[in-house]
């Protein structure tokens, strides 16, 4: 899995005050849980930006004064009215350590039934995965092709033993519906 490196500085202070001088110096204050004890830190807004608007899921690599941390994010909030940062907690992760991401879900391939006329749904864009930190992936390649009409894939043909994936084995990831079009053809047909 890919990761963004944050640099950041330690808070000695924690508090209302000193979190509101934070943020008004442009700062976001953060900590990272799943240590021995709680690291409470702040960066520049500026580092989070490939981390949190993107589609794409990440580890972070956060180097403080004299340590690196390699960690997943959270939880993030954000204010109501401008949508800036306010807060993001941070899990550290360790390599004998298993941790649950979801992990977006790349639909791979031409689906047989979309080429006569069908309409693909894509119903799960993330699964939720639970794997060691080096076997998570990037994202989950389901294939399409042989969806006819009516057909639906489900998690269970998304099976890898890498990671194990958190969902109902029945859960619908993607399905080909008649559409509209291909009703009206299919009507016209059984017309003639």
């Amino acid at each position: 899995m890919k990761s963004i490196t944050i640099k950041g500085s330690q808070r000695e202070s924690v508090g209302k005050v000193a979190t509101k001088a934070l943020r008004n110096a442009g700062q976001v204050p953060c900590v990272l849980y799943g240590g021995d004890k709680p690291v409470h830190f702040s960066a520049e807004e500026i580092a989070f930006k490939n981390l949190v608007y993107t589609p794409n899921v990440y580890t972070a690599s956060i180097e403080l004064e004299n340590e690196t941390y390699a960690a997943v994010l959270q939880d993030i909030q954000f204010h109501p009215v401008t949508d800036k940062i306010l807060h993001i907690d941070f899990y550290q992760l360790f390599e004998d350590k298993e941790i649950s991401m979801n992990i977006p879900v790349k639909l791979v391939g031409n689906s047989k039934g979309v080429m006569v006329g069908g309409a693909l749904r894509h119903n799960m864009r993330k699964l939720r995965v639970k794997a060691l930190p080096a076997n998570l992936p990037d994202v989950i390649e389901a294939d399409i092709t042989e969806l006819e009409i009516g057909n639906k894939l489900v998690v269970r043909s998304l099976h890898n033993e890498n990671y194990s994936i958190l969902h109902p084995e029945t859960t619908v990831v993607a399905q080909v519906r008649m559409s509209r079009n291909a009703s009206k053809a299919a009507a016209e047909e059984t017309e003639e």
